[in-house]
């Protein structure tokens, strides 16, 4: 099984916070920053799943 490292950019907006992968376009969202970047993880896995080539 292959590894990749990708970036995770964090901001909030309001109460929410936000997370970004800006090298595949994720982006997903949670109460905690925790939670967001959980979110983006598997919102990547699942992206890169169906596109695979898209990361490279």
């Amino acid at each position: 099984m292959v590894t990749h490292t990708f970036t995770a950019v964090m901001h909030k907006e309001h109460d929410i916070c936000v997370a970004e992968c800006p090298e595949v376009g994720t982006v997903s969202q949670g109460a905690t920053i925790e939670e967001a970047l959980a979110n983006l993880r598997e919102a990547t896995e699942l992206y890169l799943e169906e596109f695979p080539c898209a990361a490279f």
